[in-house]
């Protein structure tokens, strides 16, 4: 169970809105019951959650995702998202198994796909991007594009952060990272 108790039904008609609105009808996951308990910590969650419709397509906002979830070990939320997003974003079997065990240069991935992992692994490991790994990703991603992949990466991390502090126990209906 979660290192903090979550919200238990009945949720207040606001949560239950909020709920509804994030879940489309789904049961909340646990992740966002703990955080809901804390208004504070709810508001500024959903306030950077990012998961609207954004400059990035859905199959390139997962592979950040997906990618960042499992550079951090939190296969909480990377099996929420590959359970949910996967077949939507068209990612196949052997890319869902390289976000966890690939690299940028896993030929399952597209250049643009490349150079997508890439800036995620520059991000996870030094919290930039070089010259180079900026200039690998202006051929195929614009200003927009590339503020949304870092802000991106920095949330992630930081739900990242969250699941595996709170030692969430696993979704269900969630992916687990492949062997």
């Amino acid at each position: 169970m979660s290192r903090i108790e979550p919200l238990n039904p009945p949720y207040s008609p606001e949560i239950a809105a909020q709920f509804d609105r994030i879940m489309r009808g789904a049961p909340p996951l646990i992740l966002f019951r703990v955080m809901a308990g804390h208004p504070r910590a709810w508001q500024k969650f959903t306030a950077g959650s990012l998961l609207d419709a954004g400059p990035l397509s859905l199959r390139e906002r997962e592979i950040v995702i997906d990618r960042t979830c499992a550079l951090n070990r939190c296969e909480y939320e990377w099996g929420v998202h590959v359970a949910i997003f996967a077949k939507a974003a068209r990612l196949t079997e052997e890319q869902v198994r390289a976000t966890v065990h690939g690299t940028a240069d896993t030929p399952c991935w597209s250049p643009a796909e490349q150079a997508l992992i890439a800036a995620v692994d520059a991000l996870h490991h030094r919290a930039r991007l070089s010259e180079a790994e900026f200039a690998n990703l202006k051929p195929h991603y614009d200003a927009d594009q590339i503020l949304e992949i870092m802000q991106l990466c920095g949330f992630y991390r930081t739900v990242s952060y969250l699941a595996n502090s709170l030692d969430l126990p696993l979704e269900e209906t969630a992916a687990r990272f492949p062997a």
